[in-house]
């Protein structure tokens, strides 16, 4: 068996939400790897999602669709015949109060983020007899309160759990993996952490004393769909740069210094 930290060259591989961000970076990594890449999405990209001197196709898919979600995987896999990989990425939700958020916007947020990755791991299921790898990109919001995004914390967390009875039905030819996301740079960055002084401030409070990229994230889903992770299944890899300060110890800190000495 290969050594390799990547994907065997010539896999197929599914990135949901791949023409920005996370899902873009992803794309491009399994790319460079050598994949076939199909990156699914509600509108195409603005610019091709290439790298290493290929190009991924896309394919348009809202994944809260379950009939979008089965036309577009076997789109996949009569092209290529199986496919290797799968990565659930696409998700994401605007802040909302939780008192008076509507059932509809509370549902969307649920089918995004949990029901969607569901439907296209069911989906890809007949497509990887011959053995795959899906990974699901879940949150520190699915491990910790996610006050204001309420409904976004309970499916990521939803997801996590997903992840581990999948992995255990599944086995041994498919093995389910999830990569738990901290706080990352995206080009969405400024609006979601209050500008770029934010961001700094943000960044300074993490043990590795910056936030994650695209590229980090990607990074691991390369090991967890690659022959190094053969015998990792059901797994819930951190990816949040050692994870938030407790904001306990600031306030001790900051009563601590008040005192006089």
């Amino acid at each position: 068996m290969s050594n390799s930290g990547a994907p065997a060259p010539g896999s197929s591989a599914i990135v949901t939400g791949g023409t920005k961000g996370i899902g873009r970076a992803t794309a491009e990594a399994l790319l460079t790897a050598g994949c076939q890449v199909f990156v699914f999405g509600r509108n195409p990209p603005e610019t091709p999602v290439s790298s290493g001197g290929r190009e991924a196709v896309f394919i348009a898919c809202d994944v809260r669709d379950p009939d979008q979600v089965v036309r577009a995987v076997d789109e996949v896999g009569t092209s290529c015949g199986r496919i290797d990989i799968l990565v659930n990425n696409a998700g994401g939700a605007p802040a909302a109060d939780a008192a008076t958020a509507s059932p509809r916007f509370s549902q969307a947020i649920i089918a995004l983020n949990l029901l969607g990755p569901l439907y296209l791991s069911q989906a890809v299921h007949r497509w990887m007899t011959q053995g795959g790898s899906i990974v699901n990109i879940a949150s520190v919001s699915a491990q910790r309160p996610s006050p204001g995004t309420a409904a976004y914390g309970a499916a990521k967390a939803g997801l996590v759990s997903l992840t581990q009875s999948l992995a255990q039905e599944w086995g041994p030819h498919i093995r389910v993996n999830a990569v738990i996301v901290g706080l990352v740079d995206t080009e969405a960055a400024d609006a979601t952490y209050g500008g770029a002084e934010g961001r700094a401030e943000i960044a300074a409070s993490l043990p590795l004393a910056r936030m994650a990229t695209g590229a980090d994230i990607a990074n691991a889903v390369l090991f967890l769909s690659s022959p190094q992770a053969a015998y990792v299944s059901g797994a819930r890899l951190n990816v949040d740069g050692g994870g938030e300060r407790p904001l306990f110890l600031e306030i001790v800190e900051r009563q601590t210094a008040a005192k006089p000495a």
